[in-house]
This record gives structure tokens, C-alpha cells and sequence, in this order.
């Protein structure tokens, strides 16, 4: 029997993908640099983790209510009102194991088989699987350096047709780190209430913005609310990818359906990382403007150095990640990141594993202190020198 013939349809079998293979060559290697993940390098805040280990002695080791606690499940939308968001109430937040599971109930919960979700490009590679498991029809809508890698009105509305169903905002961007202009988010907001969209409002970065940037959360624009899918979390801002806290605000009737979906995946959300994102968000914030300026340190060193090498960019304003153009090496994006991974041992990720739709870009992540993301651009820019002189070599004359 061919195994491969036991999958569901669903199930896309694949060979092996650049990911897998680069990160085997790295586990043959020492000493590299890693830039590629989007695991925060920061730890946890200690109030944070004190919470939670003060949660387990007290027997924070059972199931929650499946929408989450009733105090975080407040306090959440007390923080989404303090940031200038949407004006929910506890019933209309639900906890998940993490951002991700948000996304992936609301694909489930939204999406119909055939129907469309346009997706920026690039963009986050999960949406894109979500979609895909629900059945539905991705619609890539291609993004520039040029224009700072910003998702237009323009540019989605020509593509639009009568079977899409759903936009997705990923903002700021993973990978480009680009925050959609306000201007441009009021224009995506009229176009989503003229076609009878669904908005899955991804503010998982929204924390950390640089240069004056400012999001806008789509669900506090006028008729929008009741429309919108605001997925965020607490991995980024607080460094908590591991303990899977995340979480969904929607519209009550979405809300309750969403959640009945998030019971049958997880039944609820790790208590003790309830308890945790409960510390984050009642206690200082001072940890995350901490580490926004730790980023915005190590945004501006990768910028400089990138600037030396040669390099274009558009300038990021968001997240933690610079996308940069490799194509004046004269290879693609994806043979760059093997060569630097293996001639000078900094990993970082080619842009095609986030739905590029050209092979010229790699996401650097600023994931590690200012003295490493200096070796590491050292380490790149001899890479960088080295192809290019063999580019120029082989040129015709």
C-alpha cells in the first residue's frame, strides 16, 4: 500500500522545504548566527513568570472556562480600549493556545470551500495553510519596496470577484515589518463594508512600532466592528511564545460560534499561561517599551549595515524584521540564504517561505543583541562582496 494514498485531500505532501533543509545544515555547523526565526531572543518578564509559577502551587492545573478566565477575558478588553481599539466586552474575547489557533478557528468557523481570502504578499505563510484547510481559495494581492511593501485599496479591490469572502490585514507585516498607512486602512475599511467583506485584523506587532508609526486597529473605524476578526497575543510583545496564549476578539454572534470551534481544537487555553498574560497585561508596562527599544536598536544597526552592503530595503516600521533585497548578488533569495548559511554561517529565511511572489527578498530577523546582528552583517557582507565579484566575473563583455 502507498501510504501517501491514506492522506485526506487536504493534505498536501510535500518534499522537503528550504526551511527544514537549512536548518539540517545548521545543526551541522557551529557557531551560527541565527536570523530567521520569529521566536523573541528576550526572556519572558519576571513578574510574568512569577505569576505563572505562583498560579501552579495554587492549582492552576485544570481546564479554564473554554472562552478563557472571565478577569483576562476583562482585562483583555480593557487593553484593547486603552490602545485605541474596538469596544468589546468579555463574551466577545476568547482565549486561545496562541494567536495562531485564532487564525485557524476563524478560517474554520468563516470560510467555505471555494470561497476567496485575499492575503497580502508576502505575507505570514499560516494564513495561507488555514485558508487551504478550510477549503478556501487564497488570493494573493502582490505588495513593492517601492511603495514600503503597503497593501493597497487599490490593489485588492482589482481583485476582488464575487466568491471573496474575507481580507486579511496582517499589521504590522511579518515579514516586511511595514505598518499600513492610517489613510490606507480607512480606504480598506470602506472597500470591506462596499463588497461585504469579513476583516481578520492580525495586531499581533502593534506593540512595537518605530519612527512615529501608528496602527490603526481596524475594528474602531466606523460600521467596522461587526465585520472585523481582531487576532492578537501575547508571544511578541511580552516574549511569550512558548507558554501559547493568544487570543480573538469578535462581534458576539461570530464570537460564540468561533469559540464552540476553539473548544473542540483545545478546550481552553493553558491555565497556568492565562494566569501568566493576566500579569502581563496588569502590571508594568514598562517591559515591552524596554524591549521595543532593544528592536528598534537592533533595527536601525541592520539598517546601516544594509546600507553599507549596498542593499535596498524598504525602511520597517514595525515588528522586528528587515526585508531586503538580495538580487544585486546575482543569485535568488533562496540560494543566497544556503551560501550565507554555509560560507558564513548566518541563517536567515528567503521570502518565497512567506508567499513572495518574486525570489529576491530574505527576512532578517533582529532576534538577537546589537554585537551579534553586527558579526552577523559582517559575516553577510564578505558573502555579499564575494557574490557579487563572482557575478561580475561571469558577465558577458
Amino acid at each position: 500500500m502507498n501510504p501517501s494514498q491514506r492522506f485526506a485531500k487536504r493534505v498536501s505532501i510535500k518534499e522537503s522545504s528550504l526551511r527544514t533543509r537549512m536548518l539540517d545544515i545548521a545543526a551541522g555547523l557551529t557557531d551560527v548566527i541565527a536570523l530567521g526565526r520569529g521566536d523573541p531572543d528576550l526572556d519572558t518578564p519576571a513578574h510574568v513568570i512569577e505569576a505563572g509559577q505562583k498560579a501552579l502551587g495554587n492549582g492552576a492545573t485544570h481546564y479554564t472556562h473554554p472562552l478563557g478566565m472571565p478577569q483576562l477575558r476583562e482585562a483583555i478588553a480593557t487593553s484593547i480600549r486603552a490602545n485605541g481599539g474596538g469596544d468589546y466586552s468579555a463574551d466577545e474575547i476568547v482565549v486561545t493556545a496562541g494567536a495562531q489557533e485564532s487564525m485557524f478557528v476563524a478560517m474554520l468557523a468563516l470560510i467555505d470551500p471555494g470561497e476567496e481570502v485575499i492575503i497580502p504578499s508576502p505575507g505570514y505563510n499560516s494564513y495561507h495553510q488555514a485558508v487551504e484547510l478550510a477549503g478556501g481559495l487564497c488570493v494573493s494581492v502582490p505588495t513593492f519596496e517601492r511603495d514600503g511593501f503597503a497593501l493597497t485599496a487599490e490593489a485588492v479591490e482589482a481583485r476582488l470577484t464575487p466568491a471573496s469572502r474575507m481580507l486579511c490585514l496582517i499589521n504590522p507585516s511579518n515579514p516586511t515589518g511595514m505598518v499600513i498607512p492610517p489613510s490606507e486602512i480607512e480606504k480598506l475599511a470602506a472597500l470591506a463594508i462596499k463588497h461585504d467583506l469579513i476583516v481578520i485584523s492580525d495586531e499581533i506587532y502593534a506593540r512595537l512600532v518605530y519612527d512615529n508609526a501608528r496602527v490603526v486597529p481596524v475594528a474602531s473605524l466606523p460600521g467596522m466592528k461587526e465585520r472585523t476578526i481582531t487576532i492578537d497575543g501575547f508571544s511578541k510583545a511580552y516574549a511569550m511564545t512558548g507558554w501559547r496564549v493568544g487570543y480573538f476578539a469578535a462581534p458576539r454572534h461570530y464570537a460564540k460560534a468561533m469559540a464552540e470551534i476553539h473548544h473542540g481544537l483545545a478546550i481552553c487555553a493553558p491555565a497556568v499561561s492565562q494566569h501568566a498574560a493576566l500579569a502581563a497585561l496588569s502590571g508594568s508596562q514598562d517591559c515591552v517599551e524596554a524591549a521595543r527599544q532593544q528592536y528598534d536598536a537592533r533595527r536601525r544597526t541592520m539598517m546601516a549595515a544594509l546600507d553599507r552592503m549596498g542593499l535596498s530595503y524598504a525602511r520597517p516600521n514595525g515588528a522586528f524584521y528587515v526585508y531586503a533585497n538580495v538580487s544585486s548578488t546575482g543569485a535568488s533569495a533562496s540560494d543566497f540564504c544556503l551560501r550565507l548559511l554555509q560560507d558564513g554561517k548566518v541563517m536567515m529565511f528567503p521570502g518565497s517561505l512567506f508567499g513572495d511572489h518574486c525570489d529576491d527578498y530574505v527576512r532578517i530577523s533582529l532576534l538577537q543583541p546589537v554585537p551579534k546582528i553586527e558579526e552577523a552583517a559582517r559575516r553577510m557582507d564578505a558573502v555579499v562582496k564575494a557574490m557579487k565579484s563572482e557575478n561580475k566575473s561571469v558577465q558577458p563583455a
